[in-house]
């Protein structure tokens, strides 16, 4: 049986419905109990931090290489770039993150890792997967060696991406400097997903717009006059200036953006002063700033710049000191899915994996990923999804007051790898062969 999805991309495509994929289902199972389950444990004990991925990436790139890929290491850093090309089609890239958290492991797993390693600071700390890049890594093996092994099933040429540091939300960035789609091409379709402890396992969410927000660094220096402790009307106090900053940013979310317009605007670093009985000259206030479009991005940027040195006029300070306000610092653009190949990829999936088993759950933070800095500019039309990876009965279990389900960078963190990597290469080699159909 055949059936055409269309996708508003300019072209409409056709391809074999796939309906349970009982072959396809079998061999990711056989995959997994051969090979795919001893590289997610050893990926999982040695866990390493962002830039500094070099085991991951070697043995990343000797699996590739193995399933029949044209590998590349050494990219923006440890990144690894792993191509295949099958006769005429669509470039598709699909990309996992590689690199750990610098948290001590207390999940009590039989292979939890006990690892430590030197920052790029050379500060000694301790590793762990607390996100789940291993469940990603060991899925785009998975994924290579699947599609390696249905070649007569796809047209096209398949990227594989293993990137370093998504958690200093620095890798992506990194390999798009280093000039990836100068070299092997710019890809037609991207690709990813990220484990989700939040969700069932095996479960597919999909959104059909942003499944991660935009985030900014801003840095706001305040500054005051020095005065001695006891004397403080002889000086402009910045601990009060940017105290009356932090409590008035409180209101910028709820009293400038709409009800059902998210946006976060969160104060964690406030640094001012030596010594209790000195007024400072200045204090030091560091922004976490979210938001899911530029529209809003630029409302909280011009609230967060009116409210900082308005309130510095009001306290007496002149105009060549009021507060100083840096902004995007850091920054990282929303993750926005196409939503017309999200609908198609959604139908897709239902058909394959059940009704019950895919959706599109609002999200409930505002966390950023830095995977659009592969998809931005150039605009690539590109699809983020999560895959559930705690069993349904651990939620039941916390719903009844027993142990809470551990969220992402906690020490505590865990997921259940068989249905998370499984379902990882399931849903992405169902949706490569649909956006690669054979010519």
């Amino acid at each position: 049986m055949k059936r055409t999805i269309a996708l508003a991309l300019g072209l409409v495509m056709t391809a074999p419905a796939i309906h349970a994929d009982d072959a396809l289902t079998k061999a990711v199972k056989a995959d997994y109990d051969k090979h795919l389950d001893a590289l997610f444990k050893d990926f999982h004990a040695n866990p390493e931090l962002s830039f500094v991925e070099h085991k991951t990436a070697t043995k990343l790139a000797a699996e590739l290489k193995a399933a029949g890929f044209e590998v590349t290491t050494g990219i923006g850093g440890t990144g690894v770039v792993a191509i295949m090309k099958n006769g005429a089609g669509p470039m598709v890239m699909m990309r996992a993150d590689m690199d750990g958290l610098p948290v001590e492991e207390k999940s009590g797993l039989a292979y939890a890792s006990k690892a430590t390693q030197e920052d790029r600071n050379g500060n000694l700390m301790p590793v762990m997967h607390a996100c789940g890049h291993d469940v990603h890594v060991t899925s785009l093996i998975g994924t290579a060696r699947r599609m390696a092994a249905m070649k007569d099933k796809w047209s096209g040429t398949l990227m594989l991406i293993g990137q370093p540091a998504e958690e200093v939300v620095g890798g992506a960035r990194a390999m798009m400097e280093a000039g990836i789609y100068k070299t092997y091409g710019k890809p037609d379709m991207a690709l990813a997903f990220h484990v989700a402890a939040g969700h069932e396992a095996g479960y597919i969410d999909i959104s059909d717009a942003s499944p991660y927000s935009g985030s900014d660094t801003v840095e706001i220096t305040v500054h005051g006059v020095g005065a001695h402790g006891a004397a403080p009307h002889r000086g402009k106090d910045p601990v009060v200036i940017a105290s009356e900053i932090v409590m008035a940013l409180q209101t910028l979310v709820s009293r400038t953006l709409g009800p059902y317009e998210p946006g976060v605007v969160t104060v964690g670093l406030f640094q001012a002063g030596t010594k209790a009985n000195i007024i400072s000259d200045h204090a030091e206030l560091g922004l976490s700033v979210r938001s899911d479009n530029p529209e809003t991005r630029k409302k909280l940027f011009d609230g967060i710049v009116n409210i900082a040195e308005g309130i510095g006029r009001a306290n007496g300070m002149p105009e060549d000191l009021l507060p100083e306000v840096r902004l995007a610092v850091e920054s990282t653009p929303p993750t926005m899915n196409n939503p017309e190949l999200a609908q198609r990829l959604r139908k897709l999936w239902t058909a394959e994996f059940g009704a019950e088993m895919v959706g599109n759950k609002p999200k409930d933070n505002m966390g950023a990923e830095d995977f659009p800095f592969f998809t931005t500019d150039p605009a690539i039309p590109s699809v983020y999804f999560q895959v559930g990876g705690t069993p349904k009965a651990d939620f039941e279990r916390a719903a009844a007051g027993g142990e809470p389900v551990p969220s992402h960078h906690s020490p505590l963190f865990k997921v259940t790898p068989e249905p998370a990597v499984r379902r990882g290469v399931e849903a992405t080699v169902t949706a490569l062969l649909d956006l690669m159909p054979k010519k």
